[in-house]
């Protein structure tokens, strides 16, 4: 049975690891990687091995490429707040790649999405020495197809509809993975939608400062898990310590700053709309018409011709990355570096707003779009500076 579903709040954030607890308040960070081996003549039968280590509840550890203390706290946490059994990696990419070697697919159903994890799915296809097919998510689904569904939708932060691809895969035999990154708790529980499996970078709003790199799987059952265990062993892709132990550390405020992050960039979300709207020759707000053309975001979708309803998914509040479009590429090369607190920096989720001129990262990008990742700053300090900078853009404009 998977753990005990806590509520994300500061309890299961702060006490879902307390069976693991010792006299300390805040835990050590261990840089040990190996550690004293039991000694036999103590043990009932005269034998230790590792295979008498429950690598979930370990009461000891042995190496810290199988377990140590502060991942498997961060674990434990992650689990409950997630209704699943998680599982840290190194990165995100980390858990995408174990992912595939995980499920085995010959086909992947997928659109779009982070560019990262299509560049994992090319080294998977290259290590296997197989061609697998990559395939639309709305193309005919056959037995042992994976879907890999994004959603929120990077760059964009527009919702999918997990319910339906996951009775489509499931339909055929196929399994459903989840990439929730953009929707954290408490913003969006895949697993009440039918997926198999969620994909976290946790590297962003697990992590939440900018500091760690971190990848997370979540399935729902003990079997799942202990598979995925013994194949981190032996790919070697686990977190290091001191990773860990900011991971952790972070998971401590997680109730405070998504829900904050969430509802800020949403009203920045319908503000900025509203100016995308406005003619050029108009104002809104202080704001001219046709800086900015477009802005994507779970909350401005509404309710599509199948009826599919973002807000009954994002059950706990929209995301907070989103993208806008403007209507010149230069804009989009300038804005970044003419915002005052927001940084000019690739990745998101963390207390700091950023911004990028996504095609830095990402070449198949338009130009013209900027991605936005919104922090936990006063939500109207952050629109005066996307005004100014906007003012900025047209007074150069003007000039022109």
């Amino acid at each position: 049975m998977p753990p005990k579903p806590l509520k994300l709040n500061g309890t299961a954030l702060i006490h879902g690891d307390s069976k693991f607890a010792g006299s300390e308040v805040a835990p050590s960070i261990s840089v040990t990687t190996t550690f004293r081996h039991l000694n036999p003549l103590e043990s009932k039968d005269g034998k230790v091995s590792l295979n008498d280590v429950d690598l979930r509840n370990p009461a000891r550890h042995v190496y810290s490429r199988y377990t140590q203390q502060v991942s498997t706290r961060a674990e434990h946490i992650l689990s409950r707040i997630n209704d699943g059994f998680a599982i840290t990696y190194s990165s995100g990419l980390a858990a995408s790649y174990s992912a595939l070697v995980f499920y085995r697919p010959k086909r992947i159903a997928i659109r779009g999405g982070y560019h990262g994890c299509h560049a994992t799915i090319d080294v998977y296809k290259k290590n296997q020495g197989i061609n697998v097919e990559l395939i639309d998510l709305d193309s005919e689904y056959r037995a042992g197809d994976l879907c890999w569904l994004e959603t929120p939708l990077n760059p964009t932060g527009e919702s999918r509809n997990i319910q339906y691809y996951a009775d489509k895969v499931h339909k055929v035999g196929g399994k459903l993975i989840v990439d929730s990154t953009f929707g954290p708790p408490p913003l969006q529980y895949p697993f009440r939608f039918g997926a198999d499996c969620v994909l976290h970078s946790g590297t962003k709003y697990f992590g939440g400062h900018s500091d760690l790199l971190a990848g997370v799987l979540v399935v729902k059952t003990l079997d799942e898990w202990n598979k995925l265990v013994a194949d981190r062993i032996f790919l070697g892709n686990m977190m290091g310590s001191l990773e860990s132990w900011l991971l952790l550390r972070s998971l401590r405020t997680l109730h405070l700053r998504v829900p904050r992050q969430s509802a800020s960039a949403t009203v920045l979300a319908q503000w900025l709309n509203s100016i995308a709207q406005t003619p050029v020759g108009k104002t809104y707000d202080g704001v001219p018409g046709g800086i900015l053309t477009k802005v994507w975001h779970s909350s401005l979708q509404g309710i599509d011709k199948y009826g599919f309803d973002p807000s009954k998914q994002m059950q706990g509040g929209w995301n907070a990355t989103f993208s806008i479009l403007l209507s010149k590429p230069e804009y989009a090369t300038e804005l970044p570096h003419i915002l005052d607190y927001f940084v000019p920096a690739t990745s998101l989720g963390g207390v700091e707003s950023l911004v990028e001129q996504r095609i830095q990262s990402d070449p198949s990008s338009d130009p013209g779009l900027v991605r936005l990742s919104i922090g936990v700053e006063d939500v109207e300090d952050l629109k005066e500076d996307l005004r100014q900078a906007f003012l900025k853009l047209a007074s150069v404009k003007a000039k022109l």
